[in-house]
């Protein structure tokens, strides 16, 4: 049982110890400053959606998302998630930049929301979790714990057309091994589940029930022209996943609770971008995760 600073080896943590826990995190940079200015810069070609409202006790958080103009139910309907896990960064900048620049590539054949910062105090405290010491990403399903889960799936049930492309940005992370498994671990009580290095690399998760190899490969080799691929473990594993093919695993999305999961999107993937590579710049990392936005859907638009 490795050694966490919080709760007893062996027993899962009760209010107190999430209330430890949640009295060790500060704020290391700002929402408003980051994704509420840039995003509201973005009003002039967007329409800008606030679909909630998070009511913590560290602070209250608008949800705030974009939708393209001319909205038109005859256009496929995409939808771009951001930090689901809010300290994965070019997530939430990745769907920015998208949304700023290469967006406008794609305004005519596609019906655009754009969700950039899914978990802005998780965001702000550089955090997996949400106040309450719940990941997101395993909770978007019914009646869902966590309320910006519960804040998305409303306002994508809301949209008004079915979303047949999903993109969710993540990232997979150094902090991965060294932080968050271990406190997930003591948070439920269990010895941390074997898991090989973090992959030095870009990676693709598909959707176990929907496989769509073709897309994933057009996603992945737009993204090989900005940052490099991960390869296989020694075991032919990512992050203890068989590959696919080069660069991507599949997840069963909708039994985990995955954001990718939400919709029935007949294109679905999380990227998982590496920041720690020293081969890599949080600038880097912002353009892989716009690269691998456009190339999935260059390849989705040359098959309408």
């Amino acid at each position: 049982m490795s050694e966490y600073p919080i709760g007893t080896p062996g027993q899962a943590w009760g209010d107190a110890e999430r209330a430890a826990w949640l009295a060790q995190q500060t704020v290391q940079r700002s929402y408003p400053v980051d994704v509420l200015r840039p995003l509201d810069k973005l009003r002039t070609v967007f329409d800008v959606d606030q679909y909630g409202t998070l009511d913590y006790m560290v602070g209250r958080f608008p949800l705030m998302a974009l939708r393209s103009r001319g909205w038109d139910a005859s256009k496929p309907t995409v939808l771009i998630t951001g930090g689901v896990h809010g300290y994965e960064t070019s997530g939430v900048h990745g769907a920015l930049r998208f949304a700023a620049t290469a967006a406008q590539d794609f305004v005519d054949d596609f019906n655009l929301a754009i969700a950039p910062c899914v978990s802005p105090w998780a965001y702000e405290t550089i955090n997996r979790w949400n106040p309450d010491a719940i990941d997101p990403n395993r909770s978007f399903v019914s009646n869902s714990p966590a309320d910006e889960c519960a804040a998305l799936m409303r306002w994508v049930a809301g949209l008004g057309a079915p979303i047949q492309v999903h993109f969710d940005l993540h990232e997979t992370t150094d902090t991965d091994n060294s932080e968050f498994r271990p406190a997930k671990a003591a948070r439920d009580g269990v010895d941390p589940a074997p898991w090989s290095e973090i992959p030095d690399g870009f990676y693709l998760v598909g959707r176990v029930d929907r496989p769509v190899p073709d897309f994933l490969a057009a996603v992945r080799d737009a993204v090989a022209a900005v940052t490099h691929i991960a390869p296989a473990d020694d075991s032919g594993n990512i992050i203890g996943v068989p590959l696919e093919q080069p660069g991507i695993i599949n997840y069963d999305a909708v039994a985990l609770g995955l954001c990718m999961g939400l919709t029935g999107a007949a294109f679905a993937t999380t990227t998982e971008v590496y920041p720690d590579s020293p081969l890599v710049t949080d600038e880097i990392c912002a353009q892989a995760q716009v690269a691998a936005v456009s190339g999935g859907l260059r390849f989705v638009r040359a098959r309408q």
